[in-house]
């Protein structure tokens, strides 16, 4: 079972070991199967069967949205499969709602630990940018930009804590 801080220290060798921040391509190399499905609510799903590693992503997102979806379901594969083994799968009603699952906001803390460099959020904010604009910059979005200020806080920084919505992919 992973716990919050595992979630930055695995995004972390992650990077250093496939050196790019991609979640989509990380997963294609780690030999991840992806299959685009018609969710109609849904963004993604992260599921192993008969040892095979599944990540099935809505076939109609935005490809910023995308690459957050991918993200987080790779920080699933990393975080949690056995748990995933267990359950069968992650299941539509609890994907991305972090108010009472914590792997939903360890899988959303991986997501923003490999696509945020630290040193870049960090000289956004030295620069006065609000978290709307650091998303925008990053080509992120609002609430895993207040997650990755949250983290960079527990690490040590001071920086003005942002309010994020507990079910901001759902």
């Amino acid at each position: 079972m992973a716990q919050v801080k595992d979630a930055v220290s695995v995004a972390n060798k992650v990077f250093r070991t496939y050196e790019n921040r991609r979640p989509e391509r990380i997963a294609k190399e780690m030999g991840i199967l992806i299959i685009p499905a018609p969710f109609k609510k849904q963004k993604g799903a992260y599921k192993v069967i008969e040892r095979q590693p599944i990540i099935f992503i809505n076939d109609s997102l935005h490809p910023v949205v995308r690459e957050i979806v991918f993200g987080h379901e790779l920080g699933h594969h990393l975080l949690h499969r056995e748990e995933a083994i267990q359950a069968g799968g992650f299941q539509e009603f609890n994907l991305f709602d972090m108010r009472e699952n914590r792997m939903e906001y360890e899988a959303n803390l991986f997501a923003a630990q490999l696509m945020l460099p630290d040193d870049e959020i960090k000289e956004y904010i030295y620069r006065g940018f609000d978290v709307q604009q650091i998303a925008r910059a990053m080509r992120s979005d609002i609430n895993l930009v207040a997650i990755k200020v949250a983290e960079l806080n527990r690490q040590g920084c001071c920086f003005r804590e942002q309010e994020f919505r507990s079910d901001f992919l759902k």
